[in-house]
């Protein structure tokens, strides 16, 4: 089996390859249906329900030709020609600090948040899905030194999200006239309230994705989308005749 070499960490092939597969799926389910093609996204008319008619339909072949499809139709989206698996040439892409390299777009600054502040890294760790356990919690953690440096370990990972709880009150937060806004299918509700905590209000927004509510208004959008957009503009409607 092939392996692929960086600092003095040994990853299987396959590991990465997983990994990046996988992320096909991730980002379209984070975004899924949240109206952002005003922004100009190559991908924003690709939604669950594309990607799962490909992944479902005999005629695409078995299930390995269909995930192929879904890599095709991906790439093709994002006009690039190959996948590109190779761990180091990634590590070195994210280790460059130029405003004009390709990481300085945000890839870099987001990954040093999670090094340092947040973790919660879209892994395999979670039983009863079909791509592998090979990219683990672990494998994200690694990451952290290889592009920032030995010294960014789980200790100063777990640090880190211990002072940004403390700094940011956790799901414990001291303030009022906040309304707290989630989607179910964003796997960032998972850290959010979404229970209403004293004087603030909490919407948890079925089958919406990440920050749904926040996209401009479609005919399309489905009720209880717009259903939560009128409950945030009567309570802080509310809030500011209160003052």
């Amino acid at each position: 089996m092939k392996k692929i070499y960086f600092l003095n960490i040994l990853i299987p092939f396959r590991t990465l390859c997983c990994c990046i597969l996988l992320g096909n799926f991730e980002d379209v389910i984070q975004y899924n249906k949240d109206n952002r093609g005003f922004e100009g996204s190559a991908t924003a008319n690709i939604t669950i329900d594309v990607l799962c008619s490909m992944m479902t339909e005999s005629s695409n072949g078995n299930p390995i030709e269909r995930l192929a499809k879904v890599n095709l139709f991906m790439l093709e989206s994002y006009n690039q020609e190959c996948l590109d698996y190779n761990y180091q040439k990634m590590i070195q892409e994210m280790s460059q600090t130029s405003w004009a390299s390709s990481a300085g777009v945000g890839g870099r600054q987001w990954t040093y948040q999670t090094c340092t502040e947040f973790g919660w890294y879209q892994s395999s760790n979670q039983p009863g899905h079909p791509f592998t356990d090979m990219f683990n919690v672990t494998f994200f953690e690694n990451q952290c030194k290889d592009i920032f440096g030995v010294n960014f370990d789980l200790d100063l990972l777990n640090r880190g999200i211990a002072r940004t709880n403390v700094l940011y009150g956790a799901k414990h937060i001291q303030e009022t006239n906040v309304v707290y806004v989630h989607g179910s299918f964003d796997p960032w509700h998972a850290l959010g309230i979404t229970e209403d905590n004293g004087p603030n209000k909490a919407i948890l927004i079925p089958g919406t994705a990440h920050c749904a509510n926040m996209y401009p208004a479609s005919e399309n959008d489905p009720p209880q989308l717009k259903n939560a957009r009128t409950q945030i503009g009567k309570l802080i409607a509310e809030w500011l005749n209160a003052f």
